[in-house]
């Protein structure tokens, strides 16, 4: 049995903040502390009352900095991880300039196993514990993913991408071989350790309508696995989609029309909604996930959170590397809080870091599990430093409350503000130099 005690300040949600004000939403400790029992959050509470619980535990002070629960990120691309910071103009364009002859590199074990180490480092130096990946096409790099993400213990879903048109021939499957290859990676990794399995029919533009059939077929005899997509992120995009199914009433009824649409489904970007679209998420449950760096990299739009979330849509914020511009949930939070901005919503600190946590753990499904300190929990938790750069120490000097520190954090942390994560109660933060990785043939 292994035992841990983390003290620190400690800062965790019990429900959405609904303003500044609403303290009964999260329980903050000056002087907290975390008893860690083999990877589960036994106790959390005043340090004084947790430490008399666990007098020969040892303990961990983390002191003065900030405990919250690990960062989930709902919606990434693992084989973009070395075409972000790509010049490029708008979506269609800059997936078939970068995106796609980058991900054909993934059909070879190598590179892939190579890969998934480079971008779970970056996953844990930027407090991130659970992510929602896109694999590519390619069987081995879901093997990869999964593979990594078993090793390091972390609380990851993934699927490889259904695609079988209006993409290289390297990056096309058939419907029956991304049937058969999804079938086997679910067998294989869905609900083994921490893995969850999350059925990926890219978009509309790149399945058949032979593929949306088959896509359905594993959402219909694996009720339990997640289902992500692309929806509405582009207008050239949108247009291409009604040309490819028009038989459709818009977008949305690509998916709504195979039977993809539920609580488990999330749906990236979903900027460019049609009224008929915003009344189906709000009957189906389905979930919008806001990608703010990568909209405004790729001049996509502005997600209308609030139109939304008034409709009791629940959406998930996420930073969709590699379009969007940073790993770090800290700087999605911050791009986010400006797109909210030119629509006349001020989102609140708290507000921003429920939804980095707690929040995306209920789009998921996994509020039980993950996005809290509640005894009970996995215990994924970063530490946060707000002291991190010299600018960030020089305006805390004037900080006298909670909700200023987090918007310091939120507006001008970064990787930096990481100063520790927890994978499973094990300290998994990466520090000192990286070895250069390897030269991997595709």
């Amino acid at each position: 049995m292994t035992q841990r005690l983390l003290r620190g300040r400690l800062l965790t949600f019990h429900r959405e903040p609904q303003n500044g004000e609403d303290t009964g939403a999260y329980t903050y400790l000056e002087d907290g502390a975390l008893l860690i029992r083999d990877g589960i959050i036994q106790d959390t509470g005043p340090f004084s009352t947790i430490s008399a619980k666990a007098e020969d535990v040892p303990v961990t002070d983390h002191r003065p900095h900030l405990m919250m629960a690990g960062f989930i990120d709902t919606h990434i691309h693992f084989p973009q991880v070395q075409v972000i910071a790509s010049w490029g103009a708008q979506l269609l364009d800059w997936l078939n300039t970068y995106t796609f002859p980058e991900e054909t590199r993934f059909a070879s074990d190598g590179h892939s196993a190579t890969m998934a180490r480079a971008f779970y480092d970056q996953l844990i130096a930027h407090g991130t514990t659970t992510a929602v990946a896109h694999c590519s096409v390619h069987k081995p790099s879901a093997d990869a993913f999964f593979t990594e993400a078993t090793r390091r213990n972390m609380r990851m879903i993934g699927g490889k991408v259904l695609m079988d048109r209006n993409a290289p021939q390297a990056l096309q499957d058939t419907p029956q071989t991304g049937y058969d290859d999804t079938k086997a990676l679910i067998a294989d990794w869905h609900g083994k350790g921490r893995n969850g399995y999350v059925i990926t029919p890219r978009f509309a533009i790149t399945s058949t309508p032979d593929q949306m059939a088959m896509a359905q077929a594993l959402a219909q005899e694996h009720p339990d696995c997640h289902i992500q997509t692309h929806l509405s992120e582009n207008k050239d995009e949108i247009a291409f989609t009604r040309q490819l199914y028009p038989q459709a009433r818009d977008y949305l009824d690509v998916y709504q029309s195979y039977g993809l649409l539920g609580r488990r489904t999330l749906l990236g970007h979903s900027i460019h909604l049609e009224p008929r679209e915003i009344d189906v998420l709000a009957e189906t449950g389905a979930h919008p996930v806001f990608c703010p760096t990568s909209n405004l990299f790729l001049g996509s739009g502005l997600f209308d959170h609030a139109r939304l979330s008034a409709r009791g849509i629940a959406n998930g914020i996420a930073t969709d590397v590699g379009a969007g511009t940073s790993y770090s949930m800290l700087q999605t939070l911050n791009e986010g809080y400006k797109v909210l901005q030119l629509q006349g919503t001020a989102l609140h600190p708290l507000q921003a870091f429920h939804w980095a946590t707690r929040g995306n753990a209920c789009v998921l499904g996994l509020e039980d599990k993950i996005g809290t300190l509640a005894p009970g929990s996995e215990a994924d938790v970063v530490v946060l430093n707000a002291r991190s750069t010299p600018a960030m120490a020089l305006r805390m000097d004037r900080v006298d409350n909670l909700s200023q520190e987090l918007f310091v954090l939120q507006m001008m942390g970064d990787d930096r503000s990481i100063e520790e994560v927890y994978v499973s109660g094990t300290p998994s933060k990466v520090t000192g130099p990286q070895p250069e990785l390897a030269k991997v043939p595709a």
